[in-house]
């Protein structure tokens, strides 16, 4: 159980993450590609969604 409550904040801390992913203005194919990218390297793909991820108030139209 050493690792439960890691398991859990990062769960947590992926699933914010898919949340504004998929609620910010960006393109679909953004969404998609960075919806994947939180899964499949759950720790990875937060920390660059983070530094480097879509922001919902400078959408550029």
């Amino acid at each position: 159980m050493e690792y439960g409550l890691f398991g859990l904040i990062v769960l947590i801390a992926d699933l914010y993450a898919i949340y504004q992913v998929l609620t910010s203005g960006t393109t679909t194919l953004s969404k998609i590609l960075w919806t994947l990218a939180i899964l499949i390297l759950p720790i990875l793909g937060f920390l660059v969604w983070l530094v480097a991820g879509p922001r919902g108030s400078s959408v550029r139209v």
